[in-house]
């Protein structure tokens, strides 16, 4: 599955299992891909490699593996029939606006605009502030909120304490932005040092007259719209578009969180000015009978999914089939 050239952002390099770039093996679970991968690209981010490019081209081929083995549908394509089965589609990578520069940024920024959906990546300045235990961690008490500014690719920390009882009926933390900014909620998990490495983000996303941004952990499987799932794909192709959107509803990694002190943060991920917003934690015990609407929301919306797996199925072969009758016809 080697040995071909690639094309696009990493063209100057032939193309490797991206199995073998993220040193992990056909059988990691998602989580694993995820660590593999944030490991990689803080070590090879040009941030802390200037003067070396090979570093430079490094980060490039670990996000191109990335992007593939991180989205379900590309990576069974791939497992299938290798890179052949993803040329056809392109593929979209992670950005770092950090490492962007002015006139790029600007690009992205138009692109945003328009409605293309643009994934951006966390700054290794902040990752390694995190890993580090560098970072200043303000007090984010259940049942209150904070409001603030963060600088565009930067991030402020909280500290959320959960008792047993609150445990146990569930946590959620949401952000919002009244000026509409782009931000990141992001969660990290203490890791074998004493820093912290980065486990859950959360990209805000208009809802309203408002951005937002949140994190559920109720004790059952919660799921999340990526919206930029499949983006350029669904572009180039409406009836892929039409039976593709629900496969952007993602299960999430962490279900429930257990007593002690958590560690979120509110990342800026505007283009080029301070993302203002309010964070805010609850405990969901007083909120029983909507967690029972969304558990049961989530299982009717997947129950539409597998139906338009079948009726997809269906379409493709009435229409897009060829039939030998119409050859008669002719």
């Amino acid at each position: 599955m080697g040995g071909s050239k690639m094309e696009g952002p990493a063209a100057a390099m032939l193309r490797r299992d991206p199995y073998e770039v993220l040193c992990v093996s056909k059988d990691s679970s998602d989580q694993e891909i995820r660590t593999a991968y944030r490991t990689l690209a803080l070590r090879y981010h040009p941030d802390k490699n200037a003067n070396n490019p090979e570093a430079s081209e490094l980060f490039k081929e670990v996000a191109y593996s990335y992007s593939i083995l991180s989205d379900p549908e590309r990576r069974k394509k791939y497992d299938n029939s290798g890179f052949e089965a993803l040329d056809a589609e392109g593929l979209d990578l992670e950005l770092d606006l950090s490492n962007l520069g002015t006139v790029n940024t600007m690009f992205a920024a138009i692109f945003s605009k328009m409605g293309i959906p643009i994934k951006t990546t966390v700054s290794a300045n902040v990752l390694e502030e995190a890993l580090n235990g560098s970072f200043t961690m303000r007090p984010l008490k259940i049942g209150t909120s904070v409001s603030g500014k963060v600088e565009k690719q930067s991030a402020h920390f909280f500290g959320v304490y959960v008792n047993d009882e609150q445990a146990e009926a569930g946590i959620v933390i949401r952000v919002t932005s009244a000026a509409q900014s782009k931000f990141k909620l992001l969660y990290f998990q203490n890791d074998a040092t004493e820093g912290y490495g980065l486990a859950l983000q959360e990209d805000s996303k208009k809802t309203g007259k408002v951005t937002s941004a949140g994190m559920y952990f109720l004790h059952f499987q919660v799921y999340r719209m990526d919206s930029t799932a499949n983006a350029f794909a669904m572009t180039k192709d409406p009836e892929f578009a039409l039976f593709k959107r629900l496969e952007s509803l993602q299960p999430c990694d962490i279900s429930e969180l257990k007593p002690g002190c958590h560690v979120f943060a509110v990342y800026g991920d505007n283009f080029f000015k301070p993302a203002t917003y309010t964070i805010e934690a609850l405990c969901t015990k007083s909120f029983n009978d909507t967690t029972h609407k969304l558990k049961a929301i989530e299982a009717k919306i997947l129950r539409k999914r597998n139906e338009l797996h079948q009726f997809e199925t269906e379409y493709r072969m009435v229409f897009l089939v060829p039939c030998s009758l119409c050859y008669e016809c002719c």
